[in-house]
Protein backbone atom coordinates (compact mmCIF):
# COMPACT_ATOMS: atom_id res chain seq x y z
CA UNK A 1 0.00 0.00 0.00
CA UNK A 2 1.26 3.12 -0.71
CA UNK A 3 2.34 5.75 2.07
CA UNK A 4 -0.20 7.87 3.75
CA UNK A 5 0.66 11.75 2.83
CA UNK A 6 0.97 14.86 4.93
CA UNK A 7 -2.28 15.61 6.38
CA UNK A 8 -3.95 18.33 4.37
CA UNK A 9 -3.62 20.97 7.09
CA UNK A 10 -0.28 19.92 7.97
CA UNK A 11 2.45 22.87 7.74
CA UNK A 12 3.76 21.69 4.15
CA UNK A 13 0.95 19.61 2.72
CA UNK A 14 2.15 17.37 -0.31
CA UNK A 15 1.14 18.28 -3.94
CA UNK A 16 -1.66 16.41 -4.61
CA UNK A 17 -0.35 15.99 -8.45
CA UNK A 18 3.07 14.32 -6.65
CA UNK A 19 0.86 11.61 -4.86
CA UNK A 20 1.55 7.96 -6.54
CA UNK A 21 -1.02 5.36 -7.16
CA UNK A 22 -2.96 4.59 -4.11
CA UNK A 23 -4.03 0.77 -3.27
CA UNK A 24 -6.87 0.12 -0.74
CA UNK A 25 -6.19 -0.41 2.73
CA UNK A 26 -6.79 -3.80 4.37
CA UNK A 27 -9.27 -5.65 1.39
CA UNK A 28 -11.87 -7.65 2.10
CA UNK A 29 -11.66 -10.13 -1.24
CA UNK A 30 -9.23 -9.88 -3.83
CA UNK A 31 -12.15 -7.81 -6.23
CA UNK A 32 -11.62 -5.28 -3.46
CA UNK A 33 -7.66 -5.38 -3.67
CA UNK A 34 -7.78 -4.74 -7.54
CA UNK A 35 -8.83 -0.76 -6.61
CA UNK A 36 -6.42 1.62 -7.51
CA UNK A 37 -7.23 5.10 -6.88
CA UNK A 38 -5.39 8.67 -8.38
CA UNK A 39 -6.69 12.12 -8.16
CA UNK A 40 -7.40 15.48 -10.00
CA UNK A 41 -3.51 16.54 -9.93
CA UNK A 42 -2.10 13.15 -11.20
CA UNK A 43 -5.16 11.36 -13.12
CA UNK A 44 -5.05 13.96 -15.97
CA UNK A 45 -1.51 14.78 -16.96
CA UNK A 46 -0.92 11.47 -18.54
CA UNK A 47 1.82 12.39 -20.78
CA UNK A 48 1.81 9.98 -23.99
CA UNK A 49 4.12 10.42 -27.14
CA UNK A 50 2.91 12.67 -29.63
CA UNK A 51 2.09 11.68 -32.98
CA UNK A 52 4.74 12.22 -35.51
CA UNK A 53 4.24 12.66 -39.27
CA UNK A 54 5.70 10.10 -41.18
CA UNK A 55 5.95 8.70 -44.50
CA UNK A 56 5.98 5.03 -45.41
CA UNK A 57 7.78 5.28 -48.43
CA UNK A 58 10.11 2.11 -47.88
CA UNK A 59 7.59 -0.22 -46.65
CA UNK A 60 5.50 0.63 -49.89
CA UNK A 61 8.57 -0.02 -52.18
CA UNK A 62 9.29 -3.27 -51.03
CA UNK A 63 5.42 -4.45 -51.32
CA UNK A 64 5.95 -3.14 -54.80
CA UNK A 65 8.76 -5.13 -55.53
CA UNK A 66 8.43 -7.74 -58.04
CA UNK A 67 10.30 -10.47 -55.93
CA UNK A 68 8.22 -9.75 -52.97
CA UNK A 69 6.90 -12.72 -51.54
CA UNK A 70 3.37 -13.25 -50.42
CA UNK A 71 2.45 -11.43 -47.29
CA UNK A 72 1.71 -8.25 -45.36
CA UNK A 73 4.08 -4.93 -44.61
CA UNK A 74 2.31 -2.79 -41.77
CA UNK A 75 2.88 0.75 -41.68
CA UNK A 76 4.15 0.45 -37.68
CA UNK A 77 4.53 2.93 -35.25
CA UNK A 78 3.97 1.64 -32.33
CA UNK A 79 7.44 2.41 -30.79
CA UNK A 80 7.27 6.04 -31.20
CA UNK A 81 3.64 5.70 -29.97
CA UNK A 82 4.74 3.58 -27.04
CA UNK A 83 1.97 1.32 -28.18
CA UNK A 84 1.60 -2.32 -27.21
CA UNK A 85 0.25 -3.19 -30.08
CA UNK A 86 0.92 -2.39 -33.95
CA UNK A 87 -0.68 0.61 -34.88
CA UNK A 88 0.35 3.64 -37.28
CA UNK A 89 -1.50 6.33 -35.39
CA UNK A 90 -3.22 5.62 -32.08
CA UNK A 91 -6.48 4.45 -33.34
CA UNK A 92 -5.32 2.99 -37.14
CA UNK A 93 -3.25 0.36 -38.78
CA UNK A 94 -2.32 0.11 -42.03
CA UNK A 95 -0.60 -2.38 -44.42
CA UNK A 96 0.68 -3.27 -47.72
CA UNK A 97 -0.24 -6.74 -48.91
CA UNK A 98 1.60 -8.08 -51.79
CA UNK A 99 -0.09 -11.42 -53.37
CA UNK A 100 2.39 -13.59 -55.79
CA UNK A 101 0.98 -14.86 -58.97
CA UNK A 102 -1.74 -17.83 -58.19
CA UNK A 103 -1.13 -17.23 -54.50
CA UNK A 104 -4.13 -16.83 -51.79
CA UNK A 105 -3.36 -14.42 -48.82
CA UNK A 106 -5.57 -14.86 -46.07
CA UNK A 107 -6.45 -12.09 -43.62
CA UNK A 108 -8.14 -11.93 -40.06
CA UNK A 109 -8.27 -8.95 -38.72
CA UNK A 110 -9.61 -7.92 -35.10
CA UNK A 111 -11.16 -4.83 -36.34
CA UNK A 112 -14.74 -3.95 -36.93
CA UNK A 113 -13.68 -3.76 -40.93
CA UNK A 114 -11.07 -3.23 -43.29
CA UNK A 115 -10.78 -0.56 -46.17
CA UNK A 116 -9.02 -2.11 -49.01
CA UNK A 117 -7.18 -0.01 -52.41
CA UNK A 118 -6.27 -2.04 -55.03
CA UNK A 119 -2.66 -0.99 -56.28
CA UNK A 120 -1.98 -2.96 -58.78
CA UNK A 121 -3.40 -6.61 -60.37
CA UNK A 122 -6.69 -8.18 -60.63
CA UNK A 123 -7.55 -10.81 -58.28
CA UNK A 124 -10.64 -11.90 -56.10
CA UNK A 125 -11.60 -12.09 -52.05
CA UNK A 126 -13.92 -14.11 -50.52
CA UNK A 127 -15.44 -13.05 -47.28
CA UNK A 128 -18.27 -15.33 -45.65
CA UNK A 129 -20.16 -16.26 -48.56
CA UNK A 130 -19.64 -13.25 -50.65
CA UNK A 131 -16.59 -13.19 -53.72
CA UNK A 132 -15.92 -9.26 -54.76
CA UNK A 133 -13.74 -9.70 -57.91
CA UNK A 134 -11.28 -6.56 -58.50
CA UNK A 135 -9.06 -4.81 -60.00
CA UNK A 136 -6.86 -1.95 -60.27
CA UNK A 137 -8.23 1.49 -58.66
CA UNK A 138 -11.24 -0.48 -57.00
CA UNK A 139 -11.80 0.34 -53.57
CA UNK A 140 -13.04 -2.68 -51.05
CA UNK A 141 -14.69 -2.54 -47.51
CA UNK A 142 -14.69 -5.90 -45.86
CA UNK A 143 -16.17 -6.69 -42.40
CA UNK A 144 -14.21 -7.88 -39.39
CA UNK A 145 -12.77 -11.65 -39.67
CA UNK A 146 -11.37 -13.91 -42.33
CA UNK A 147 -10.98 -13.31 -45.72
CA UNK A 148 -8.69 -14.68 -48.36
CA UNK A 149 -7.41 -12.89 -51.96
CA UNK A 150 -5.96 -14.45 -54.67
CA UNK A 151 -4.17 -12.52 -57.10
CA UNK A 152 -4.99 -14.25 -60.69
CA UNK A 153 -3.22 -12.82 -63.61
CA UNK A 154 0.10 -11.68 -62.08
CA UNK A 155 1.06 -10.05 -59.19
CA UNK A 156 -1.25 -8.15 -56.95
CA UNK A 157 -0.65 -5.44 -54.63
CA UNK A 158 -3.02 -4.06 -52.07
CA UNK A 159 -3.25 -1.42 -49.36
CA UNK A 160 -5.13 -2.15 -46.25
CA UNK A 161 -6.45 0.14 -43.46
CA UNK A 162 -8.09 -0.95 -40.11
CA UNK A 163 -9.04 0.12 -36.55
CA UNK A 164 -7.39 -3.27 -34.94
CA UNK A 165 -5.74 -0.67 -32.40
CA UNK A 166 -9.08 0.72 -31.31
CA UNK A 167 -10.39 -2.63 -30.59
CA UNK A 168 -6.77 -3.62 -28.86
CA UNK A 169 -7.05 -0.61 -26.51
CA UNK A 170 -9.94 -1.69 -25.31
CA UNK A 171 -8.76 -5.66 -25.44
CA UNK A 172 -12.35 -5.84 -27.31
CA UNK A 173 -13.37 -8.75 -29.62
CA UNK A 174 -14.95 -7.56 -33.18
CA UNK A 175 -18.36 -6.21 -31.90
CA UNK A 176 -21.18 -7.47 -33.91
CA UNK A 177 -21.54 -4.49 -36.14
CA UNK A 178 -23.85 -4.96 -39.79
CA UNK A 179 -20.67 -4.57 -41.58
CA UNK A 180 -20.97 -6.25 -45.34
CA UNK A 181 -18.69 -6.55 -48.46
CA UNK A 182 -19.17 -3.48 -50.20
CA UNK A 183 -17.34 -2.93 -53.96
CA UNK A 184 -16.19 0.48 -55.39
CA UNK A 185 -15.10 -0.35 -58.99
CA UNK A 186 -12.63 1.97 -60.47
CA UNK A 187 -14.67 2.49 -63.83
CA UNK A 188 -17.39 3.90 -61.05
CA UNK A 189 -15.05 6.18 -58.87
CA UNK A 190 -14.46 7.55 -61.73
CA UNK A 191 -17.49 8.20 -62.99
CA UNK A 192 -18.60 9.94 -59.32
CA UNK A 193 -15.39 12.19 -59.58
CA UNK A 194 -16.16 13.19 -63.09
CA UNK A 195 -19.44 14.38 -62.10
CA UNK A 196 -17.75 16.67 -59.15
CA UNK A 197 -15.50 17.81 -61.25
CA UNK A 198 -18.65 19.89 -62.91
CA UNK A 199 -19.75 21.29 -59.34
CA UNK A 200 -18.16 24.05 -57.32
CA UNK A 201 -16.80 24.25 -53.74
CA UNK A 202 -17.67 27.25 -51.66
CA UNK A 203 -14.93 28.60 -49.29
CA UNK A 204 -16.28 26.35 -46.44
CA UNK A 205 -15.69 23.09 -48.74
CA UNK A 206 -12.14 21.63 -48.11
CA UNK A 207 -11.72 21.28 -52.28
CA UNK A 208 -13.26 18.10 -54.25
CA UNK A 209 -13.04 14.72 -52.75
CA UNK A 210 -15.24 11.89 -53.08
CA UNK A 211 -16.25 10.80 -49.67
CA UNK A 212 -16.84 6.73 -49.56
CA UNK A 213 -20.27 4.94 -47.25
CA UNK A 214 -22.87 2.40 -47.85
CA UNK A 215 -26.18 1.36 -47.68
CA UNK A 216 -25.66 0.42 -44.06
CA UNK A 217 -24.14 3.36 -42.92
CA UNK A 218 -25.18 6.00 -45.13
CA UNK A 219 -27.11 8.01 -42.39
CA UNK A 220 -23.50 8.90 -40.94
CA UNK A 221 -21.78 9.35 -44.45
CA UNK A 222 -19.19 7.04 -43.16
CA UNK A 223 -17.45 3.98 -44.66
CA UNK A 224 -17.34 2.34 -40.61
CA UNK A 225 -18.80 3.04 -37.74
CA UNK A 226 -15.24 5.08 -36.33
CA UNK A 227 -13.48 5.57 -40.34
CA UNK A 228 -14.17 7.88 -43.08
CA UNK A 229 -12.42 7.13 -46.31
CA UNK A 230 -11.81 9.70 -48.78
CA UNK A 231 -10.48 10.50 -52.27
CA UNK A 232 -9.25 13.56 -52.18
CA UNK A 233 -7.72 16.01 -55.54
CA UNK A 234 -5.97 18.85 -55.76
CA UNK A 235 -5.82 21.13 -59.43
CA UNK A 236 -2.21 21.43 -61.30
CA UNK A 237 -0.36 24.27 -59.58
CA UNK A 238 -2.57 24.80 -56.55
CA UNK A 239 -2.23 24.19 -52.40
CA UNK A 240 -5.59 23.05 -50.05
CA UNK A 241 -5.38 25.57 -47.51
CA UNK A 242 -3.91 25.04 -44.14
CA UNK A 243 -6.37 23.41 -41.79
CA UNK A 244 -6.27 21.51 -38.66
CA UNK A 245 -8.69 18.85 -37.60
CA UNK A 246 -8.49 16.23 -34.39
CA UNK A 247 -8.87 13.32 -36.12
CA UNK A 248 -5.38 11.50 -36.88
CA UNK A 249 -5.23 10.66 -40.98
CA UNK A 250 -3.60 7.71 -42.77
CA UNK A 251 -2.97 9.11 -46.34
CA UNK A 252 -2.10 6.77 -49.83
CA UNK A 253 -0.45 8.77 -52.67
CA UNK A 254 -2.01 7.89 -55.53
CA UNK A 255 -1.04 10.18 -58.09
CA UNK A 256 0.97 13.73 -57.45
CA UNK A 257 4.56 14.85 -59.38
CA UNK A 258 6.41 16.69 -57.64
CA UNK A 259 3.77 17.25 -54.54
CA UNK A 260 4.21 17.53 -50.89
CA UNK A 261 2.42 18.08 -47.39
CA UNK A 262 3.34 20.87 -44.78
CA UNK A 263 2.79 19.38 -41.17
CA UNK A 264 3.43 21.39 -38.34
CA UNK A 265 5.82 23.23 -40.52
CA UNK A 266 7.87 19.62 -41.83
CA UNK A 267 7.95 19.39 -45.44
CA UNK A 268 6.44 16.25 -46.02
CA UNK A 269 7.68 15.02 -49.82
CA UNK A 270 5.37 12.40 -51.63
CA UNK A 271 6.46 9.48 -53.16
CA UNK A 272 4.40 7.38 -55.24
CA UNK A 273 2.24 4.35 -53.09
CA UNK A 274 3.78 5.73 -49.75
CA UNK A 275 1.84 5.80 -46.55
CA UNK A 276 1.59 9.56 -44.69
CA UNK A 277 0.04 10.02 -41.30
CA UNK A 278 -0.88 13.55 -40.15
CA UNK A 279 -0.83 13.84 -36.09
CA UNK A 280 -4.25 14.67 -34.70
CA UNK A 281 -4.81 18.78 -34.40
CA UNK A 282 -1.75 19.12 -36.61
CA UNK A 283 -2.03 22.79 -39.04
CA UNK A 284 -1.32 20.89 -42.49
CA UNK A 285 -1.66 21.89 -45.95
CA UNK A 286 -0.94 20.04 -49.77
CA UNK A 287 0.91 21.27 -52.53
CA UNK A 288 0.65 20.51 -55.42
CA UNK A 289 3.43 22.24 -57.99
CA UNK A 290 3.44 19.71 -61.05
CA UNK A 291 1.08 20.07 -64.63
CA UNK A 292 -1.34 17.77 -63.69
CA UNK A 293 -3.90 17.03 -60.97
CA UNK A 294 -2.79 15.00 -57.86
CA UNK A 295 -5.10 12.04 -55.97
CA UNK A 296 -4.47 10.74 -52.48
CA UNK A 297 -6.71 8.35 -50.61
CA UNK A 298 -7.19 9.40 -46.88
CA UNK A 299 -8.53 7.21 -44.13
CA UNK A 300 -9.36 9.35 -40.45
CA UNK A 301 -10.47 7.91 -37.30
CA UNK A 302 -13.21 10.95 -38.21
CA UNK A 303 -16.78 8.69 -37.53
CA UNK A 304 -15.09 8.53 -33.68
CA UNK A 305 -14.84 12.18 -33.67
CA UNK A 306 -17.93 12.95 -35.58
CA UNK A 307 -20.22 10.73 -32.87
CA UNK A 308 -18.59 12.53 -30.13
CA UNK A 309 -18.69 15.95 -31.32
CA UNK A 310 -15.09 16.41 -31.22
CA UNK A 311 -13.90 16.72 -35.01
CA UNK A 312 -13.07 20.63 -34.48
CA UNK A 313 -12.42 21.23 -38.48
CA UNK A 314 -11.08 24.60 -38.92
CA UNK A 315 -9.18 26.20 -41.91
CA UNK A 316 -5.88 28.13 -40.83
CA UNK A 317 -5.56 29.91 -43.69
CA UNK A 318 -8.06 32.51 -45.56
CA UNK A 319 -9.57 31.34 -49.09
Amino acid sequence: MSADPAPIDSPDPVDMADLPVQLPSGPADAAAARARFFNSGNAFNIKLPAVPPHTFARESGRARDAAAPTGFTACDLSEALACPFPATTPLMLARYAAIAPGETLAADFAATGSIWYVIAGTGTTRAGPETLRWGAGDVLLLPGGPASHRAEGGRAVLWSVTNEPQLALDGALPPRVPVAPVHYPAAEIGRQMALLAGTRANAQTSGHALIFSSETLEAGRNILPTLTLSLNTLPPRSHQRAHRHNSAAVTLVLEGEGCHSAIDGLRCDWAPFATMVTPPGSRHSHHNPGPSRARFLIVQDGGLHYHARTMGFEFLERA
